[in-house]
């Protein structure tokens, strides 16, 4: 069925009496795309309309991001995880191929281990929660004090000054401008109390002074009986892509591309090479079903039945 335009605009609903915004577009299998820290669903962009020609496609702005509530409470991997599940079923699906960029990896793992009769496939791009190295910069926010210096760091003539290095690093053909252009557009939302004590609450649960503090490389035998991708940028400068290529090697079966020319965001600094490695990973895999009693002989003995 054709789609308009507007289908990709911002769309809420109240969940738990708190407001979520998504987009989502397009009939078919369903696909759920996940964000990174400071960033929204607008991530997506780039990529959704294609995807929207074959795929039902749903992007959610996290709670204390983009345009959903900002409350004080829990912003652990474990109940943005319960959120988006709850969003799917809201929205009427019950299975989905989780695609998680950087915080929205380390969600979408944490959805195929919470809720893996929901898991058709996992797909991490430039994930966290792979590793203990981070920026430095994503470091010292969680540091005491933080939240007194972030709105210093939100100034405005900063934030032009980022993009234009950005952009001048994208015309002499350096990719990794769009990592900075992409941390001043997420940066400059900090602005905001209440989004400000959701980033450091959310970062603090996942990254501390000496780097990430979630590691799954344990459960990653769980991910050798999912279908599993990992795209990553060699000139990441957030999370270094030694970490997807580390997992690689510990899943099994897993999928590798690294993109020699992205940074921390590949679907926006190669976007038709990732719509077509991720079509063609859907294309030649079959969804995931793990019957329950799979799942309990995966956690007594780290193997399959």
């Amino acid at each position: 069925m054709p789609f308009r335009a507007d289908d990709f605009d911002l769309k809420e609903l109240t969940l738990h009496g708190h407001r979520i915004a998504y987009r989502a577009a397009g009939e078919g299998p369903v696909l759920v795309l996940v964000h990174g820290i400071t960033s929204t669903s607008a991530t997506w962009e780039a990529v959704m309309p294609t995807l929207a020609k074959r795929f039902t496609v749903i992007a959610p702005d996290l709670l204390g991001h983009g345009h959903s509530a900002k409350p004080r409470g829990d912003y652990s991997l474990g109940a943005f995880a319960s959120g988006v599940r709850d969003l799917m079923v809201a929205l009427g699906h019950e299975r989905a191929t989780f695609v998680g960029h950087s915080l929205g990896g380390g969600v979408a793992m944490q959805l195929a281990y919470q809720f893996p009769e929901r898991c058709e496939r996992l797909v991490l791009v430039s994930s966290g929660g792979l590793g203990r190295e981070v920026s430095i910069l994503l470091r010292a926010a969680t540091l005491p004090g933080a939240d007194v210096v972030l709105p210093l760091l939100t100034n405005h003539y900063l934030l032009d000054a980022g993009r234009a290095v950005g952009n001048l690093l994208d015309r002499v053909g350096l990719r990794t401008g769009t990592d900075i252009a992409e941390m001043a557009h997420g940066h400059a939302s900090l602005a905001d109390r209440d989004t400000r004590a959701a980033f450091v609450h959310t970062l603090r649960t996942i990254v501390d002074a000496g780097g990430q503090r979630v590691d799954a490389s344990d459960r990653l035998y769980l991910a050798e009986h999912v279908p599993f991708l990992i795209v990553w940028g060699e000139r990441d400068s957030v999370i270094p892509v030694a970490h997807g290529r580390a997992t690689h090697e510990l899943v099994p079966g897993s999928r590798l591309e690294v993109f020699p020319r992205a940074g921390h965001f590949p679907q926006l600094d190669e976007p038709v090479r990732f719509l077509r490695v991720l079509e063609d990973f859907i294309d030649t895999t079959e969804p995931a079903v793990i019957a329950p009693d799979a799942w309990q002989a995966l956690l007594r003995t780290g193997r399959a039945a």
